[in-house]
């Protein structure tokens, strides 16, 4: 996973708008699960395409933090808070308001992480969402 050098980013992520860090967070997790994928040697860009969307779906990723959110700290749970109830304005088709709201919880939670550089607590949840998600039954 590529990471950003300290200097690199300078504003501090508390201050930034919760849909901005879920926006880094959607693409971390992407990439995260990309790279997980292409271990397993799934086949095809198609196939892989279509099996990455079990973990990055919002159905997924809600069910995760359902899962998780026991485990995350008050701060982390903050930053979940705050990309939870962020208005976007849109929500997509195939999912309800709830699920879409608590993936953004995540996302966010997952952008901070990556901006504040905490690259063992970032990869630790990684890996836990990738064991929810594999052993739970998200084919439906």
């Amino acid at each position: 996973m590529i990471f950003l050098n300290e200097e690199e980013f300078q504003s501090d992520p508390k201050l930034l708008n919760p849909l901005s860090l879920a926006y880094m967070g959607d693409a971390v997790l992407e990439v995260y699960i990309r790279g997980h994928l292409i271990k397993k040697q799934i086949g095809k860009p198609h196939q892989l395409h279509r099996e990455a969307t079990r973990y990055v779906s919002a159905k997924a990723q809600s069910r995760v933090l359902q899962t998780l959110k026991e485990e995350l700290t008050e701060e982390e749970f903050w930053f979940v808070k705050r990309g939870r109830n962020a208005k976007s304005g849109t929500v997509p088709k195939n999912t309800d308001v709830i699920e879409y709201r608590n993936s953004s919880g995540l996302e966010c939670l997952l952008g901070y992480l990556y901006l504040i550089n905490q690259r063992e607590r970032l990869i630790d949840l990684m890996g836990k969402i990738v064991t929810i998600i594999e052993t739970g039954d998200d084919h439906e």
